[in-house]
């Protein structure tokens, strides 16, 4: 099997070199735009949607524009790159699965990207890599990169800037050594409690990453506020609270690599739910306390993980509809609204079965998991389907 991956280290760059990833981020954002108001100029001109070989010829007459000198002094290649993302993000458009794209800031992520291999160089050996018109640049080495370089792309976080370096090898088919171990984990949401709790009992405990930092979050928050829009102090106050930002998201995605590590690690099939987080948190569904919760978890990021590190472990991950799992009855079935009196405790109004809220739910998440991987069927009407197979079973029977 082929396994696409990308390793992604910290560049200590020089005062001269940072200053030209600067710029050269600078031009891919201004190709970008130039090349997003010429289609929407266009569209409004009656127009049909421009093409990427059409826009690379523009691309062409802007470097050769005497006054867009600055172009020319980048490199082609990331140029050309920022076109063919500009045109994938219209072709997403069309086909419905994003919205209209939008014009690049200055003061947003700043990224570089060169997709061929010829225009760039690896030195393992010296922890250093080599880009075009910036010469050798160091990287902070914490791992050995494996496989064949596909791509590589500069990007700017909090103030520092990092190179992901994409590569695909060969790997043998994975085996799981515990395929027959699974667990089913229900997401939670709650302060010092757990982001998730499996059927057995296994408990991952919640972060709150965002929590921790929020006293200082909204301090700097009040210091941007009232400093002068265009003041040197506003720009360093932005930046201040860019750090912040970025500490959370580093310690967030820190903590769900080492959960999904040690899930996939652990278990060779691991059921979840399928969360709409996004519905989940809207203003009108949810307090906006429960939402700034829901979305400190991260719990769209926890499942991708899953998902990827079982595939390279050779695990599986099944994904099961959550509606009702919370309020029925894994002793008896019953499904009432009244059977989970508080966020911790369930009892079952028709049985009187006691148990943890959360790990009653993550048995029904198994037994969904367990239909959806016996009968290949939709777990939001497998009760249905399950109760029209046996009636058909049970007609043939007495045949």
């Amino acid at each position: 099997m082929k396994r696409q991956q990308a390793y992604r280290f910290e560049l200590d760059a020089h005062p001269g070199q940072t200053r030209m990833l600067r710029r050269f981020a600078g031009a891919c954002r201004d190709v970008y735009n130039r090349a997003l108001s010429l289609q929407k100029t266009n569209h409004e001109a009656g127009g049909k949607f421009i093409r990427y070989e059409t826009m690379a010829k523009e691309l062409t007459a802007w470097r050769r524009d005497p006054a867009l000198t600055w172009l020319k002094a980048a490199p082609v290649h990331p140029l050309q790159q920022t076109l063919m993302d500009l045109d994938r993000a219209f072709k997403q458009f069309f086909a419905k699965k994003a919205g209209f794209p939008r014009f690049k800031r200055r003061d947003h992520a700043q990224g570089i990207c060169y997709p061929d291999s010829k225009q760039f160089k690896l030195d393992e050996a010296n922890a250093r890599v080599f880009l075009p018109k910036l010469g050798w640049m160091r990287y902070r080495k914490s791992r050995s990169v494996l496989g064949k370089m596909r791509q590589m792309t500069v990007t700017s976080s909090g103030g520092r800037w990092f190179v992901s370096i994409q590569t695909e090898r060969e790997c043998d088919v994975p085996i799981h050594p515990d395929q027959q171990r699974e667990i089913a984990i229900d997401m939670g949401a709650r302060k010092d409690f757990a982001l998730a709790i499996g059927q057995d009992g296994a408990m991952v405990k919640t972060l709150n990453a965002y929590r921790s930092q929020e006293r200082r979050l909204r301090h700097l928050q009040r210091c941007l506020s009232r400093k002068k829009k265009g003041s040197k102090n506003r720009a360093k106050a932005r930046r201040k609270l860019s750090r912040c930002h970025h500490k959370v998201a580093n310690q967030r995605k820190d903590f769900l690599h080492k959960a999904s590590h040690i899930l996939t690690r652990d278990y060779g099939v691991i059921t979840v739910e399928d969360l709409q987080v996004k519905k989940m948190t809207e203003a009108k569904v949810n307090p906006r306390q429960r939402n700034k919760a829901i979305l400190d978890q991260g719990w769209f990021m926890f499942r991708r993980m899953l998902e990827y590190k079982a595939q390279w472990r050779g695990g599986l991950v099944i994904v099961v509809d959550p509606a009702h799992t919370s309020t029925t009855c894994s002793a008896c079935g019953h499904r009432d609204a009244l059977n989970r009196p508080s966020p911790d405790r369930f009892k079952c109004v028709s049985c009187g079965h006691t148990m943890q809220a959360d790990q009653n739910a993550a048995i029904n998440i198994q037994r969904a998991g367990h239909v959806r991987l016996a009968c290949g069927e939709d777990v939001r009407h497998a009760s249905a389907a399950s109760e029209k197979q046996e009636k058909a079973i049970a007609d043939r029977g007495s045949l």
